[in-house]
């Protein structure tokens, strides 16, 4: 392997060949790490993120959980350049679980599997082209009619009440059965994966989470190896790639990893912007900008993943006037990186740079189909009832802790009632 060039440049050392930079990482120091996973940094991380770079720059200390270290990069300038540099941010982590404790709620979140997301070089190509054929193969013009299908029945369940909470009674339903509908998964396999994956993003009892997950995918792979149809799951069992089950079963965990709490939480919080920004309308038909700008500006300041993209150095390298340690995590902040001082400014309507998809090697694949799910389901629940509103205070709305999402618990509206939508 070849020795760093750009995080050694010449400016990195001194005309003695000893270099200026103490040797050692926030991650080494006896000083206090940060903790994404509290309520107070839910209520309020862009005050968190600001207080991070006042004290640390674009490379912050930060733990995962107890007796696990990383690196939290919010520095857009220098995530985009270690989300392009796979050669020495690989993003394999078999040596880091090695020496993490075996219980931590951290690990099965973020331990290797065989897939595109969590290798780099010759597998991670055939990994994402598998996955990304996969994806290619739905039908974003049948995927139209397919979210109003679903989203209309679910309407009906609350329009006739004049309230309702948007996340467990419209988001999280909706993009749940349109994922079991692409990857053609039967209702009650795809009900234990959304159990499963939710024990997993939120760290608590995640062991039992990904078992859940695990044995309910593994079903679904079975089933689709002997029952093919058009669907995620077939063209994944049928790839010239022939993925063997525990390989398919890690396929399938990231397009549900990459599609229920992603979505949902994009669904939740443009609608939350959408209903608290008289931008958008205050009753949403008086609004000057659309859904797609309300998207683009939640996927800058609120991304439904915060903090994400980790990396594994395979040797200490300085980046930023900080050393990394080897076989260490570095996460982007992507959220942090977003609202970066150095690259904010101006009107962002229309602008798309964000990092909310990631960037380089490990980029979404899925991001048109993403984007149509969302902005439809928006539509379609706003077209029905545009009078809707928050039935309780800003300020009394809850975001989940978690070092990962960025996620309401609960969106409470108020509308006034209206009769059921015609079923198409």
């Amino acid at each position: 392997m070849t020795k760093p060039h750009s995080p050694l440049s010449a400016a990195a050392t001194t005309t003695t060949g000893t270099c200026p930079v103490a040797h050692g990482s926030p991650i080494n120091t006896d000083g206090p790490r940060v903790s994404l996973n509290t309520p107070e940094f839910a209520a309020d991380p862009h005050a968190a993120y600001s207080e991070m770079r006042r004290q640390y720059g674009s490379m912050v200390p930060m733990e995962l959980a107890p007796d696990v270290p990383a690196t939290l990069v919010i520095g857009y300038n220098t995530a985009v350049r270690i989300l392009n540099d796979p050669d020495h941010f690989p993003a394999d982590p078999r040596v880091w679980q090695q020496h993490i404790p075996a219980d931590s709620p951290i690990k099965p979140m973020m331990e290797w599997y065989p897939n595109a997301l969590r290798n780099t070089g010759l597998a991670h190509q055939r990994y994402r082209q598998a996955y990304t054929a996969s994806i290619d193969g739905i039908d974003l013009h049948a995927l139209h009619s397919t979210v109003e299908k679903v989203a209309t029945p679910l309407i009906n369940n609350f329009c006739e009440t004049g309230q309702a909470d948007l996340v467990s009674q419209y988001a999280l339903p909706l993009v749940f059965e349109l994922l079991n509908q692409m990857v053609g998964c039967p209702t009650e396999i795809g009900q234990r994966v959304a159990t499963g994956m939710a024990a997993l993003f939120d760290t608590v009892n995640a062991a039992w989470g990904m078992q859940t997950l695990s044995e309910a995918l593994l079903e679904l792979t079975h089933l689709r190896r002997k029952e093919p149809g058009d669907d995620v799951t077939s063209r994944l069992a049928h790839h010239p790639a022939e993925l063997d089950d525990t390989e398919m079963l890690s396929q399938l965990i990231s397009f549900y990893g990459a599609g229920i709490e992603p979505q949902q939480n994009l669904i939740i919080n443009t609608l939350l912007l959408m209903l608290t920004d008289d931008r958008f309308g205050g009753e949403i038909l008086g609004g000057s900008l659309s859904t797609r700008d309300a998207l683009d500006e939640v996927l800058f300041n609120n991304p439904p993943i915060a903090n994400f993209c980790m990396s594994y150095p395979r040797q200490p390298i300085l980046i930023d006037n900080t050393w990394l340690p080897a076989h260490q995590p570095v996460l982007i902040s992507l959220a942090g990186c977003n609202n970066d001082p150095e690259i904010r400014g101006g009107d962002r309507a229309g602008n798309r740079s964000h990092l909310a998809w990631s960037t380089g090697p490990h980029a979404c694949p899925a991001k048109s189909v993403a984007y149509l799910v969302v902005q439809d389901a928006i539509d379609q629940l706003l077209d029905a009832l545009p009078e809707i509103q928050l039935a309780v205070p800003q300020n009394e709305l809850v975001w989940r802790p978690g070092p990962f999402h960025r996620a309401m618990a609960a969106l409470p509206v108020s509308f006034p009632k209206s009769p059921p939508l015609n079923l198409m």
